[in-house]
């Protein structure tokens, strides 16, 4: 980050967040600790319940254990300082400590979105090539994707806040949002920012446009080989288990594509941090709700998990 040492003027930032609500920022202090909470109990049940239950102990749910670990760390990116500032009349944040929430946010951003398109691959294995399941989804090839997902992510998170941070900053200071994001910083730059606004934007579209087709694609498959089914029930259960996955992937693409694939010139609005709140807090509580609430096998294996009678079908 060579910027902070040259061309850098401003050493602290002021994030706006919800400043303009007054004392109801008490009130959101107590709704976002509530759903904070909730985010964090949520997915280590999820985590908790995969790890001790060897009926979960397939690359599916391997790949569901990271999503969670990876929304867990996400969150804790944004939303304990959110919390602090909510509290505190002083709202800022260091230049240093900006460039570094920017970076995480971005490599758990984009590690999650690639780990949803592994998600999606693996369900077509799953379905469309039931009989080389185990042998095309090994655990070998489970923790390649896990780590190519994790290092493409933080690689372009790198170039991303890099790309950012390069730029001079001689004021204004404040960030019309409650966390350092791209949008709302790069616009506070005392430089020609086009170029590095196009090298963003390209690599928004190769962190969610890409994924998203080939989770299409895969799902193009799927239902294909879903109607060939013979037996309703049969088609029912097929369908049931993509389910859960597809409610993430809509949502979780549908708000990133909202904020990071749309004209500049609409960028940093003050609606983008009630879409902002969707995909730092809706959305990291909607991943173990959905595939807790929506999946027959983790709900089984949380029942006796917590000791819970478990009903079986009579023979």
């Amino acid at each position: 980050m060579r910027g902070f040492n040259k061309t850098t003027v401003v050493t602290q930032f002021i994030l706006v967040g919800f400043s303009s609500l007054g004392e109801l920022q008490l009130l959101l202090f107590v709704i976002f600790l509530l759903l904070y909470l909730t985010i964090l109990v949520a997915n280590v049940t999820i985590m908790a319940v995969i790890r001790f239950s060897w009926t979960l102990h397939t690359p599916m749910y391997g790949f569901l254990f990271i999503l969670s670990f990876s929304e867990s760390c996400y969150t804790f990116v944004i939303i304990p300082q959110l919390l602090v500032h909510l509290l505190s009349d002083t709202k800022t944040i260091s230049f240093m400590a900006c460039a570094t929430q920017l970076f995480f946010f971005l490599g758990f951003a984009c590690t999650n979105c690639l780990l949803i398109a592994v998600m999606g691959y693996d369900r077509y294995v799953a379905i469309c090539h039931p009989l080389r399941y185990t042998l095309i989804m090994n655990k070998r090839l489970g923790l390649e994707l896990i780590s190519l997902s994790g290092a493409t992510g933080f690689f372009i998170a790198l170039v991303a806040t890099n790309l950012i941070c390069d730029m001079p900053f001689c004021g204004p200071n404040r960030v019309n949002h409650y966390f350092c994001d791209s949008a709302p910083v790069i616009k506070l730059a005392c430089t020609d920012t086009h170029v590095k606004e196009l090298a963003l934007f390209s690599l928004s579209i190769l962190v969610i446009m890409v994924p998203f087709l080939l989770i299409l694609i895969s799902y193009g498959f799927i239902v294909n080989t879903i109607l060939k089914i013979p037996s309703a029930e049969g088609k029912k259960k097929a369908f049931a288990t993509c389910a859960s996955h597809l409610t993430v992937v809509f949502v979780h693409y549908g708000c990133a594509s909202i904020i990071y694939l749309r004209p500049k010139s609409k960028s940093a609005s003050d609606k983008d941090q009630l879409v902002a709140v969707t995909y730092t807090v809706v959305t990291p509580l909607l991943n173990p709700l959905v595939y807790s609430l929506r999946n027959k096998e983790v709900k089984t294996a949380l029942k006796r998990v917590l000791g819970m009678p478990v009903a079986t079908k009579m023979s």
